[in-house]
């Protein structure tokens, strides 16, 4: 079984406590469908459990599958540097088959951000080395593919589907049903 082998800390996109009695670390691809799939069920996991989860989220993104993976992991990190990951994240995975530079400049005008910022960003090194320090930590944790779900360090491998999730939250959490 994968473990988390780079600990969450204060370099990652959090949502909740970092002591809540379950934390949720997920490697994943703005293009992915799969990701998709994974975002929505983890926004109704968060309204399920509350302050009991806590939402990290790190780049993995796959550009030779999905060529704007890595345009919408900058515009989500160009964003995090003005303090709007969170809503550029969730605009990304709501736009995932538009996604591209109309979206990427429509969600800059949205969150109130430069559009000239962003476009500096897409070719500023470091957004990029902040992207492949997640996806270097994903490889060292045995991610493959996304999206890669880790629940209190350990991997998460549904049998049939994501949605089995809620039962490792629901058990993680001390919470009876």
């Amino acid at each position: 079984m994968s473990v988390l082998s780079v600990p969450v800390g204060n370099q990652d996109h959090i949502q909740g406590r970092l002591d809540a009695p379950v934390v949720l670390v997920e490697y994943a691809d703005y293009q992915c469908p799969y990701c998709e799939e994974a975002f929505s069920l983890i926004k109704r996991l968060q309204q399920r459990f509350g302050d009991t989860l806590c939402v990290v989220f790190r780049n993995f993104p796959l550009p030779r599958s999905h060529p704007q993976a890595l345009p919408a992991a900058i515009t989500a990190e160009y964003a995090a540097t003005h303090g709007q990951f969170w809503p550029a994240h969730d605009a990304l995975f709501r736009s995932q088959q538009q996604l591209g530079e109309v979206v990427y400049r429509e969600l800059m005008r949205e969150l109130g951000l430069p559009e000239e910022g962003l476009a500096k960003a897409m070719d500023d090194p470091v957004y990029l080395q902040r992207i492949q320090r997640d996806a270097e930590g994903g490889f060292r944790s045995g991610v493959t593919g996304t999206p890669t779900i880790f629940v209190n360090e350990r991997i998460f491998t549904p049998n049939e589907s994501l949605e089995e999730l809620y039962d490792v939250i629901l058990a993680a959490s001390g919470q009876g049903r």
